[in-house]
């Protein structure tokens, strides 16, 4: 390794990228709108759903059971309807997502202390959505029938309520969520978001900047040099690299002061772990630039190979564990998987190297391997 020739190609290579306004505008203004624009646009919360009531009864107890859901968060409540016949269109047409049809003489069959049974109408597009909101509506029931019971206890018995309610049962069940207390889903996206941004960028620029040399010719001034692989390959890496280290740092901002997610670990780690992922993301690029001879060929080719994976096999939207063995096996061969679970455990648990060590080897190995196959593959020979 001469450091003099290496150093000339590094300098080289900025001056291609600070002279190209595009190259710049791509480098560093690119991956932060990318993080703002999927960060609002992949919003997993399942809040305000169009909800609109039919109330056949019109008892105090309806009104009661009906604000039930009029007051909560996770609707956002239409009106009242005057019949079923009103449903199928408002729900066709995306209006309501939600219809609770309070049948007759709801009020005066629960003071008689009979059953009575209510119907949800959801809109089932979006299951997942769907599902949700079942879950919704099923909690505001039971929360409603338990004071129902407790109620009718208390006065059948003489008991106060809180007497009334211990003697419903004696399981109680109390959940607590652990590490996203708030259960907002854009915590745990936006670190994933980085994951996924220097993922997309680095790769591409650098492929796409061997190419354009060797679709200007340029290249054959290299060819002829006496700029060995490892010193052209390496100089190339270098300022991209950079360049996906500095994003990092700004991507992170973004997460933590923009979408307000919550770091609990150590900064230190994290830029640790984002220099390693920034060398094998950037030797992605280098590894397709050995096989490309066109821009576009380029571009198309380093978005396949790693924009799916860190979409769908990163853990990014599914649970590593609710895949099956062979979408597990393509989730570990991929970088972006090891590299979200150290900004997982970085921002949302707080740990650090000693327990996620085993994913910075990975990506040391992965960028070892890489920038190998780059170096066996490209060759300072004009391919015809």
């Amino acid at each position: 390794m001469n450091w003099a020739r290496f150093t000339a190609v590094v300098a080289k290579e900025w001056a291609e990228i600070t002279r190209d306004r595009l190259f710049l505008v791509l480098a560093f203004v690119v991956p932060p709108a990318l993080m703002v624009v999927f960060g609002l646009g992949m919003n997993l919360d399942v809040e305000n759903i169009p909800l609109a009531i039919v109330d056949h009864d019109h008892s105090p107890q309806s009104r009661d059971y009906a604000y039930r859901m009029i007051d909560s968060r996770y609707f956002d409540f239409k009106g009242y309807l005057h019949d079923e016949h009103q449903i199928p269109k408002l729900i066709s047409r995306g209006d309501v997502r939600a219809v609770v049809v309070i049948p007759p003489k709801f009020g005066q069959d629960l003071v008689a202390g009979r059953s009575v049974s209510v119907q949800t109408l959801l809109d089932g597009q979006f299951p997942l959505r769907a599902n949700i909101a079942r879950g919704y509506i099923g909690a505001i029931n039971a929360n409603y029938s338990q004071e129902l019971i407790s109620s009718f206890l208390s006065r059948a018995a003489g008991l106060s309520p809180d007497q009334a309610r211990q003697q419903m049962g004696n399981l109680r069940l109390e959940m607590r969520m652990l590490y996203n207390q708030s259960g907002k889903s854009i915590w745990s996206l936006a670190p994933k978001l980085i994951m996924m941004v220097l993922m997309m960028t680095p790769p591409l620029l650098t492929a796409v900047s061997v190419v354009r040399e060797k679709e200007r010719g340029s290249i054959l001034n290299i060819y002829a040099s006496t700029v060995s692989r490892a010193e052209f390959l390496l100089g190339k890496l270098m300022p991209y690299a950079g360049i996906s280290m500095v994003n990092g740092v700004f991507l992170w901002g973004i997460a933590v002061f923009y979408f307000e997610a919550p770091f609990k670990g150590s900064f230190g780690f994290y830029l640790l772990a984002t220099f390693i992922y920034s060398f094998t993301t950037t030797g992605i690029g280098l590894l397709v630039s050995s096989f490309v001879k066109t821009q576009i060929a380029a571009v198309v080719i380093t978005m396949v190979v790693t924009l799916v994976p860190a979409i769908l096999f990163s853990g990014m939207l599914f649970p590593l564990s609710s895949m099956g063995p062979e979408a597990q096996v393509i989730a570990h061969l991929a970088p972006a998987m090891h590299y979200g679970q150290i900004i997982d455990g970085a921002f949302m648990k707080g740990i650090g190297l000693d327990r996620l060590w085993p994913s910075v080897v990975s990506l040391l190995i992965y960028a070892l391997a890489l920038f190998l196959l780059a170096y066996y593959f490209f060759t300072k020979r004009p391919q015809e």
